[in-house]
């Protein structure tokens, strides 16, 4: 048995961020039934096409382990089908833009009327406040949830990140508070709506960077590089580029090979506990005992020098070699992996946390597989469904549909295609 088995979750998202969450919830065994539009469907499923005639991988590899039926929501039959839905299912999850669920007439109220156990989740970018009704993406969250203004180099533009943490994070946040709610019910007996806005999980993920934003207004932030530089610090938290965020200095370092690989690089910690160890790898014993560097306090204003010296030892290392020497010896190294190398790892291979799937229309795909593990629910990635591919048996397994009444609604055309 797995961990949501015999829970109904009713899917309106679209696109990633509500995908990424219902994604979620179906590896541990929620029936997982996406709405979509005849004929449409999820936006992403023609999205950055690279099969013709298939569904995008942008699609496939966000909706994993879910049923497909195609409802039209504005005729008198569709909302049947979707009131009885609504009814059967535990929860409902929608990313649609603000205020859209209840002009179909499925408002926060109604649904209460309709079962009062129901959960109804939703992603928003702004939560209640002036730019609640503003449409946001995940390159706008991050910039509103204050991760672009801290990523990059001081002197340069503020970045945004190749993680999805606006999309995806919020996913990853609205996931758990479904299941909160979901505990939550078994004593009260009653739903509750659960909201993730964007811009609250990205700056939840952002949090290091709110503490430096109080920290630096009792003086410099003395770990960041531009401190070691002598460069005044502004009244924001600033960009810090490579330098860790955990207080023990850290930077990104050339490796051998770096002239003709753009990864041919380490991310390499001085941490404290390891520093004599760290000046014995790179031939300074020296520093060992110098009242110049022998000191964490003594060695932030020297950084540039010391992480030169240490990336003169790292380019004549590959960034595996680093790992193999540093490793043993607990000094922090980590090396920068590609998505190719990460595709073919074989450990992540073995875990599932990369896994090839069929499907029927593009073939063998290669995707991200749950990166959360339970003991006693262990999840198999399945295929992303067609569009509208589990219509008629969500009607007749989930809502009781059969014989002629099933035909009625068929023919009626508030389904769309059956498969």
């Amino acid at each position: 048995m797995k961990a949501l088995e015999g829970i109904k979750i009713l899917d309106f998202t679209h696109v990633q961020s509500g995908p990424t969450c219902t994604q979620l919830l179906a590896w541990f065994g929620a029936d997982v039934i996406k709405v979509e539009r005849p004929g449409v469907g999820d936006a992403t499923r023609k999205q950055l096409v690279d099969v013709p005639g298939a569904d995008s991988l942008y699609f496939t590899m966000l909706n994993h382990n879910k049923r497909s039926i195609t409802i039209n929501t504005k005729s008198e039959v569709g909302k049947e089908i979707l009131t009885r839905l609504v009814k059967e299912c535990d929860v409902l999850v929608e990313n649609f833009a603000p205020s859209a669920l209840d002009r179909m007439g499925f408002g926060w109220e109604e649904i209460q009327k309709i079962n009062p156990r129901m959960i109804m989740a939703s992603v928003k970018g702004f939560g209640p406040g002036k730019y609640e009704d503003c449409k946001v993406y995940e390159n706008v969250a991050q910039c509103a949830g204050g991760s672009a203004s801290t990523t990059g180099f001081p002197d340069d533009v503020p970045l945004v990140t190749g993680a999805q943490i606006g999309d995806s994070g919020t996913g990853l946040h609205l996931a758990l508070g479904i299941c909160v709610a979901l505990i939550q019910r078994t004593t009260t007996g009653k739903g509750q709506r659960v909201l993730a806005p964007m811009q609250d999980g990205v700056l939840n993920l952002c949090r290091v960077k709110l503490r430096d934003q109080q920290r630096l207004e009792r003086g410099p932030l003395k770990e960041y590089s531009q401190y070691g530089r002598g460069e005044a610090f502004g009244i924001a938290t600033p960009r810090a580029g490579n330098d860790s965020g955990g207080g023990q200095p850290g930077r990104i370092l050339k490796c051998k090979g770096w002239e003709t690989d753009p990864n041919s690089y380490t991310y390499f910690i001085t941490q404290a506990a390891v520093w004599k160890s760290v000046c014995e790898v790179i031939g300074k014993p020296e520093w060992k005992d110098d009242p110049d560097f022998a000191t964490p306090e003594a060695r932030l204003p020297r950084l540039d020098l010391i992480f030169s010296t240490i990336e003169e030892w790292t380019k004549s290392k590959t960034k595996f070699e680093v790992m193999d020497i540093c490793n043993p010896l607990n000094i922090p190294v980590g090396p920068i992996l590609s998505m190719k190398e990460l595709a073919e790892d074989e450990s992540l291979r073995a875990t599932g946390t990369i896994v090839e799937v069929d499907h029927p229309e593009r073939g063998q795909y290669t995707t991200v597989g749950c990166p959360i593990k339970l003991s006693d629910s262990q999840v198999e990635v399945v295929r992303s469904p067609l569009l509208g591919e589990h219509t008629k048996e969500i009607l007749t397994t989930v809502l009781g549909y059969q014989g002629p009444e099933l035909d009625m609604v068929i023919r009626s055309g508030a389904v769309g295609e059956v498969h």
